[in-house]
């Protein structure tokens, strides 16, 4: 028997039925209630316009927050603006804040724009507090004899090669055996904060005279070496961080390294078929990161704390994370975006002293805050499209019935 007669005996084999009305098919695709869609072109005007409508209803939510606890929500946010900028004193304490949080913003906005999910700058600021501390015990237990200048200088690099070590680490095993970088940078945090914990019960490291799990205050016993010299109320490293970020923006945009940082967050493959070293790459560039994440934990160290803590880093490395991400990995954004971010860390410890706001509460604020402005990124990137009961889609009626 020949294919033709096959196919003309399974055809008339094949039972009859009916059609279903376009009508019944097109009730069984029926559209969802709500969709997400990406957009399209998105002007300035529209950003601004999703910015600004994030930002009235983080303060509404917050408002209904303070109310729920029986606190005046204008009286709340008015003093997060004074206690932030309100005096001299409030304004150097909140620039301070934000010294520490741009660099390490700019140190993994270079990660991400890689997309190497570089979780560790808190433990990479700790690697550098505790590298530059290294020497300034040493010189301590030494009756000082490193002058000032050159203990800066040695607590310098000996910060940026612990941080620097911080970031190679994930970067060689990523590139090695493809370890997963979120992990092993996260877990590397653990490991400088109980690093700490057990300098701190160190005698050489604690008071000679006590013997609590302290670690010394730095200024004091160099004779005022450590401590950065000060410039409008604030130590001069707030200098250096608008440095960096701005040679960060020109390294990004304008170098060939800055290319190939970019081609590598693209895709790798391509990376790989335009003959790019890109195992090197990913570990030049997580050296890069690791450096300026410890070259913060040193102005910690000499410009903020004059001593070392478990609590240097602060979360200055999680919360970074958001600045990057809100500034859309560009470090010129970053300066306004930390200052921000660094006024509502300052506001909020204001009003609980002088609103007796549970601490609870006032980090409650500050996250909703952060969370509808990182809400806003979504919303520009997509929208919500409600199904519309008068309107049919009356193209897929027609593709139906056909």
């Amino acid at each position: 028997m020949t294919d033709q007669k096959i196919n003309n005996v399974n055809v008339q084999e094949q039972p009859k039925t009916p059609c279903p009305p376009a009508q019944d098919i097109h009730h069984q695709l029926k559209e969802p209630l709500v969709r997400m869609t990406k957009r399209g072109v998105v002007t300035t005007r529209q950003k601004v316009i999703v910015y600004v409508a994030g930002f009235i209803l983080a303060l509404v939510v917050g408002a209904l927050m303070l109310l729920a606890i029986g606190k005046n929500p204008f009286f709340a946010y008015r003093d997060m603006v004074v206690g932030s900028f309100g005096t001299a004193i409030a304004s150097a304490e909140t620039i301070r804040i934000a010294v520490p949080l741009l660099i390490a913003s700019v140190a993994v906005g270079f990660a991400f724009k890689m997309k190497f999910w570089n979780i560790g700058a808190e433990g990479q600021i700790l690697a550098g507090a505790i590298f530059s501390s290294y020497i300034v015990i040493h010189s301590i237990n030494n009756n000082n004899y490193i002058g000032r200048l050159p203990l800066h200088l040695i607590m310098v690099i000996l910060a940026m090669v612990g941080g620097a070590l911080f970031g190679f680490l994930p970067a060689y095993f990523k590139t090695k055996w493809e370890t997963n970088e979120t992990l092993f940078t996260l877990m590397l945090n653990y490991v400088a904060i109980h690093y700490v914990a057990y300098l701190q019960s160190l005698r050489s490291w604690q008071h000679p005279d006590s013997t609590y799990p302290k670690i010394v205050d730095f200024a004091t016993f160099t004779n005022g070496k450590v401590a950065l010299p000060r410039l409008f109320g604030v130590h001069i490293g707030w200098i250096f961080a608008i440095i960096i970020a701005v040679i960060a923006y020109f390294y990004l945009t304008k170098t060939k390294h800055g290319y190939e940082i970019s081609v590598v967050g693209d895709s790798l493959n391509t990376a790989r078929y335009a003959g790019m070293n890109t195992r090197w790459i990913q570990i030049r560039t997580l050296l890069i990161s690791g450096a300026l994440c410890g070259f913060a934990g040193y102005l910690q160290v000499a410009g903020a704390n004059h001593t070392l803590t478990a609590t240097t880093a602060g979360g200055v490395g999680f919360t970074a994370i958001t600045v990057a991400w809100l500034a859309k990995l560009n470090p010129f954004v970053m300066i306004p975006i930390a200052i921000f971010i660094a006024m509502l860390q300052k506001g909020s410890l204001f009003i609980q002293s002088t609103m007796r706001i549970p601490a609870a509460a006032a980090d409650l604020l500050t996250g909703l805050i952060l969370f509808f402005m990182l809400g806003s990124e979504f919303f520009i990137e997509y929208k919500l499209v409600f199904r519309s009961k008068h309107h049919a889609p009356h193209i897929e009626q027609k593709e139906v019935s056909a």
